[in-house]
């Protein structure tokens, strides 16, 4: 177990789920912390919230003090592993096995889910990526920035699908083929979890609803930090 005297000092392991939030309130949850990832500590500024970063994806947010019985220190730094694109495109069906293992399981769209069963959009397609070694960043405009932007003509089974306004994206599904996509959505899009929808005008409410707010469509070429 890890003391609040003790930090900030090392990089540490998480030894079991852990969430993380999006304030120093720890109201709102911001992503979740699986167990082995890697934290650094930023600051200890206050007795029962700790504010950290997660080494894997630069991801920022605080963590309850009490949740440090639930860390160690790491033996050694978090090192990113390079993938070249032939290696993540032959671990696509692998991705895109976890992403309909997931909907089978009983689910609702959490807001900041990273871990099973209930994911957030992004959350799921981190989960998805990172089940065979590939990472991605955490939110699905940053998930967007990374990947390689690609046609609809050009679109294979396990590129990401993007939505959202003209500002940048807001939402992201995997493609799976004959112009369908897998993701987690939101009940104000007319589901609460994992589903299967099509990019059509002609579809149902969810797939009509996302279709209006296509943005485009990305292809992960590498692991984040891992170049």
């Amino acid at each position: 177990m890890v003391s609040l005297k003790e930090l900030p000092a090392k990089e540490y392991i998480c030894q079991t789920n852990l969430n993380i939030y999006d304030s120093p309130s720890c109201e709102g949850l911001a992503t979740q912390a699986a167990t082995g990832r890697h934290l650094q500590v930023i600051s200890t500024s206050k007795d029962t919230v700790i504010e950290v970063c997660l080494c894997e994806d630069d991801y920022p947010g605080w963590l309850l003090a009490e949740d440090l019985r639930s860390l160690k220190v790491a033996s050694s730094k978090y090192s990113a592993i390079a993938l070249s694109y032939l290696e993540i495109k032959s671990r696509l069906p692998q991705i895109i096995d976890f992403t309909t293992q997931a909907m089978q399981q009983p689910n609702y769209y959490l807001w900041g889910g990273t871990t099973p069963p209930n994911y957030d959009c992004s959350g799921l397609m981190q989960a998805a990526f990172k089940s065979v070694g590939v990472w991605l960043p955490r939110d699905a405009y940053q998930q967007e920035a990374f990947t390689q932007k690609i046609s609809f003509e050009d679109l294979l089974p396990g590129d990401l699908v993007f939505f959202g306004a003209a500002q940048r994206a807001t939402h992201v599904g995997l493609y799976l083929g004959d112009r369908c996509y897998i993701h987690s959505s939101g009940q104000k899009q007319g589901r609460n979890g994992i589903g299967i929808d099509k990019l059509s005008e002609q579809g149902d409410e969810v797939s009509t609803s996302y279709y209006q707010q296509l943005r485009g469509f990305g292809r992960v070429m590498r692991s984040y930090k891992g170049n």
